[in-house]
């Protein structure tokens, strides 16, 4: 019993090509002047009532021969059973792959094919097909590309009509600091002769948290200001009403007098209290949830703080394990002081924010991290 589907004692039945058949598609191939897709309605059009292969199949044929002078390329003889790759079996990997594009795929392919996971990861490398790792990003609702496209749209417009806006914005928000950190078990390794079997702890029995509010204007990061576990309109009014004029005693007068305030879209942000402050305090000058300008909701991407701060941040804070909920606080601060003596970043970030809001523009408001 043969337990190999392409194994060369079943190689004249299972090939699904003749060398006639192989011929004539290189044949027409050449007539169509290298264009599969012709090829493939050409060889319709002459053999009607033989197997119509698919336009990728032309270009496999005519590689294969030009590369090793034969239709059919076997694998070295071994002493072992191997699969013998022919073009209708790199055909039917490749329909298989395209159906699933699932990096974990191959092993089913192999299993559905009967043969090995190496024979179906050698087609696929020399088709130049890479596994790539599938990007998380924030859900929108249907109404959110609009309106975020709209946003980009004036933001992009304000530039053009003041090149220095950006650098009279305060942009905002908050971030939740614990003591678990930052850890990816995809991409960490521990490089040793034999296996260490290294640990990471994570899932303490002592828990501790740290909410933190800060913000960026101009070259200088403003902040960090702990925030109550739970965030709410009071507290949120209350930092408006004191925190917020110690924050901006240093900031030139100049930007002071034209200052655009902005946050996101949260419940405590929302809440009337607040938007009333917020329009006594800055007038038509502030983007926000229910503001003059409208900040767009589920938009992490568009925030100066979620797509660079944060991440610096947190890289520079988690470099070693927390212990005690007082260190947290402490690397927290000496974080913030490296970043701020570093102000030249920040017109890079500025840079970085009009790509995105160009890149958001070109996908209508959708998705475009991927991207980036």
């Amino acid at each position: 019993m043969c337990y190999t589907r392409y194994c060369r004692s079943c190689r004249g039945d299972m090939d699904g090509y003749t060398l006639a058949e192989l011929a004539d598609m290189h044949l027409v191939y050449g007539a169509a002047g290298g264009n599969g897709r012709e090829a493939e309605r050409q060889y319709r059009e002459r053999f009607p009532n033989q197997r119509n292969p698919a336009h990728t199949m032309f270009a496999r044929i005519d590689r294969r021969l030009r590369e090793t002078g034969s239709l059919h390329v076997t694998k070295p003889a071994s002493g072992s059973r191997r699969t013998i790759r022919t073009p209708s079996f790199e055909e039917e990997v490749l329909e298989q792959i395209q159906d699933t594009p699932s990096t974990a795929i191959s092993r089913a392919i192999a299993h559905a094919m009967h043969t090995s996971r190496q024979s179906v990861a050698l087609v696929l490398k020399e088709q130049l097909l890479r596994p790539y790792h599938v990007q998380k990003v924030q859900t929108l609702q249907e109404a959110d590309c609009p309106a975020r496209h709209a946003f980009c749209r004036w933001l992009l417009q304000c530039c053009e009509n003041m090149p220095q806006f950006l650098q009279h914005v305060l942009f905002t928000g908050e971030s939740c600091f614990t003591r678990d950190g930052l850890f990816n078990n995809r991409n960490t390794h521990v490089w040793a002769d034999q296996h260490s079997h290294t640990t990471y702890p994570t899932r303490h029995q002592q828990r501790f948290s740290v909410n933190i509010l800060a913000g960026i204007l101009n070259d200088s990061v403003l902040g960090p200001h702990i925030l109550p576990p739970r965030l709410n309109a009071a507290e949120y009014l209350r930092f408006l009403h004191d925190v917020l004029l110690d924050m901006l005693d240093d900031v030139r007068l100049d930007i002071r007098a034209s200052l655009w305030f902005q946050c996101d879209g949260v419940t405590a942000h929302y809440a009337l209290c607040v938007r009333d402050h917020l329009n006594r305090a800055f007038g038509q000058r502030w983007i926000g949830r229910g503001g003059p300008i409208a900040w767009p909701l589920h938009s992490p991407d568009l925030s100066l703080l979620d797509f660079n701060l944060w991440g610096h941040v947190k890289s520079l804070v988690y470099a070693t394990s927390v212990h005690i909920r007082d260190e947290l606080v402490g690397r927290i601060h000496a974080a913030f002081q490296t970043i701020g003596n570093t102000p030249a970043v920040f017109a890079d970030v500025r840079r970085n924010l009009l790509r995105h809001c160009t890149a958001c523009i070109g996908c209508s408001g959708g998705h475009f991290e991927q991207q980036m």
